[in-house]
């Protein structure tokens, strides 16, 4: 079974003219395939995200999930969705800065409310050693650095066990010293643990890294490498 099945999909901005930003776009992601999605400004890479992510329902085509249709779902079935089986990594962190390290990993799975507290505080405890942070659970968000924050960025993402982690410009706002233990740690997760992670990029070496690179121009797939 396929992680990401794309079919044939047009997408258009309507404002202040229509302009088609997605022509024809299908492309495919095998379980536990680290791919990046690259392309310059205005190459409909960030769109596609949003696209895959269920946010934006707006378009024509097929994207399937895991074997899932999602194209035709309502908003509070792709809500669900996306708690139970898509982690999220952007650019910015998100964290809530008040809060402890522990409690931004749990809250996902909070939401979800299909394990106990005890499981899901001892689940975000594991991952949170993983990522080499064990001994700064306790921390307010707002007291490690940038780095750091993007380590807990990713146990959050991984809470629920997604089926696909999405990433938009996941080292972004990183050195190139984080930027490189980020994508090691993709790079693990997808080697080690079987994770599928997608993830929208400017930075070349980090696409030169990953397992397939998909390229986006004006809207359209020039190569799948």
């Amino acid at each position: 079974m396929k992680a990401l099945k794309v079919e044939n999909i047009n997408k258009y901005f309507y404002d202040p003219q229509k302009f088609q930003v997605l022509n024809d776009v299908s492309f495919e992601v095998e379980k536990g395939e680290f791919v990046s999605i690259i392309g310059k400004s205005g190459s409909g890479k960030s769109t596609m995200l949003y696209l895959l992510s269920t946010m934006d329902t707006v378009y024509d085509g097929k994207i399937h999930l895991n074997g899932e249709l999602m194209t035709g779902k309502t908003q509070n079935q792709l809500a669900e969705y996306r708690n139970e089986h898509l982690g999220f990594v952007f650019q910015f962190h998100y964290l809530l800065p008040e809060f402890r390290l522990i409690d931004n990993v749990m809250l996902p799975a909070l939401k979800l409310g299909k394990k106990p507290v005890e499981e899901i505080e001892d689940k975000a405890m594991k991952l949170l050693e993983m990522l080499d942070l064990k001994g700064r659970e306790y921390k307010a968000a707002s007291k490690i650095s940038g780095g750091q924050q993007q380590r807990v960025a990713i146990a959050r993402a991984l809470i629920n066990d997604p089926a696909v982690i999405m990433g938009d410009e996941p080292t972004g706002n990183l050195d190139s010293k984080n930027t490189k233990v980020v994508f090691d740690i993709f790079r693990s997760l997808a080697k080690e643990f079987g994770q599928t992670i997608i993830a929208v990029t400017h930075d070349d070496d980090f696409a030169a890294n990953c397992d397939r690179i998909i390229e986006l121009k004006d809207g359209k797939v020039i190569s799948v490498n």
